[in-house]
């Protein structure tokens, strides 16, 4: 019972702080570029040229707006997790207004400043994608594109992303719009860095004189799943077993470090894989 209270404590923390990095990133450095980078909170700032409310007011009625339309149309798939986060990240963005009315920029560069909130924004975004969570907006908008448009879900977010950035033509200037655009799309590729980058797992293909070997200390050492292959040489003709393993990069590490001490003269090809879907087998 106390371990699943502290679990469900740290969880919240790391939420909390993942969105605080968000809300930062937004408040300091996107708000005083003025640029509308791939974000609810991008489009918020647009709309205090029209309406009389605060950023984190319009941050906060767009989020609870998307989540209603994400319950009705998506089911729980986001979750409580993301209710909260949704919630969270305007009411710390009413907190900086509070605390730092009329705040200008820390480097006076709408070019730095898109630049960092963009690196602080995929940070706090990838932390809150790997505890299964999200901060609402846009990635609502995206997962109903991928729902009943059938696009994929990268190309949803960076499109949303596109129609935000584009609509500040209507209350920027041009360098402005150009500077949304060429941050929403820095944005994309950051964020793949930091979400998948880190999920990315290595897949070895081993030509050994000894397969059962190589076999034994992927399966009993790494604990990991191998395949073998009955391959043959296009040379010599020679018949042999490939071995097959698909692991992450500390494995990778372990592994590659065993071939090179207890098989040197193995044939080694080495790919990466962006995504894998199997069902686990229980290891004894």
């Amino acid at each position: 019972m106390f371990k699943k209270v502290f679990d469900g404590v740290v969880e919240v923390l790391i939420l909390s702080i993942a969105t605080f990095i968000i809300g930062f990133g937004v408040y300091f450095f996107l708000m005083p570029s003025h640029a509308s980078v791939s974000s609810v909170s991008g489009l918020a700032i647009m709309l205090t040229n029209v309406f009389p409310l605060s950023v984190s007011a319009l941050t906060m009625i767009m989020n609870v707006l998307l989540l209603i339309v994400a319950f009705l149309t998506l089911g729980n798939e986001f979750g409580a997790k993301t209710v909260y986060t949704s919630i969270l990240l305007p009411v710390i963005l009413a907190l900086f207004e509070k605390l730092y009315p009329n705040f200008t920029s820390f480097t006076n560069s709408a070019e730095l400043d898109v630049v960092v909130y963009v690196f602080l924004v995929s940070l706090g975004a990838s932390i809150l994608f790997n505890r299964n969570a999200s901060s609402g907006g846009l990635d609502i908008v995206a997962k109903l594109l991928n729902k009943y448009l059938h696009m994929e879900l990268g190309s949803a977010m960076t499109m949303a992303g596109m129609l935000i950035a584009l609509s500040s033509f209507f209350f920027y200037d041009v360098k402005t719009v150009i500077l949304s655009i060429l941050g929403t799309y820095l944005n994309g590729i950051v964020l793949d860095h930091f979400i998948f980058g880190q999920t990315i797992k290595k897949k070895v293909c081993i030509l050994s004189m000894n397969p059962s070997k190589v076999r034994d200390f992927i399966v009993d050492e790494l604990h990991s799943g191998a395949t073998l292959y009955d391959v043959k040489g296009g040379y010599n003709h020679v018949e042999r077993q490939e071995v097959v393993a698909i692991v992450n990069r500390n494995e990778y590490r372990e592994l590659l470090n065993w071939i090179l001490s207890n098989d040197p003269s193995a044939f080694v090809t080495v790919y990466n894989v962006a995504d894998i879907r199997y069902m686990p087998k229980k290891v004894k």
